[in-house]
């Protein structure tokens, strides 16, 4: 699955956000989590073979330990939403049960 341009424009602000890219601060482990979380609530769906490719070949990022750990919040996030998304308890607005 080819990443979407919404995709490539957070990884492209990842690139811009983080200052040292040898390795990541936890500040930048939160905004990169936060990224990623606006990316799947807004029904975004990335391959994280394809996030990690993408950071390996971008040019500025000489160390793989942060793009693995990228690949990795971004495995993480994905999977997280997945889960949650399908054990949503539906609001009585939504309920077709008569009330």
């Amino acid at each position: 699955m080819p990443l979407t341009n919404p995709v490539i424009i957070k990884l492209n602000e990842i690139t811009t956000m983080v200052e040292d890219k040898s390795k990541l601060s936890e500040s930048d482990v939160d905004e990169i989590k936060s990224i990623f979380k606006e990316l799947v609530k807004n029904g975004e769906r990335y391959d994280v073979d394809e996030i990690e490719f993408w950071f390996e070949n971008e040019g500025s990022w000489k160390t793989r330990e942060p793009i693995i750990r990228i690949a990795n919040l971004s495995n993480y996030v994905q999977d997280k939403h997945q889960q949650t998304a399908h054990l949503r308890i539906m609001s009585d607005d939504d309920c077709s049960c008569g009330h």
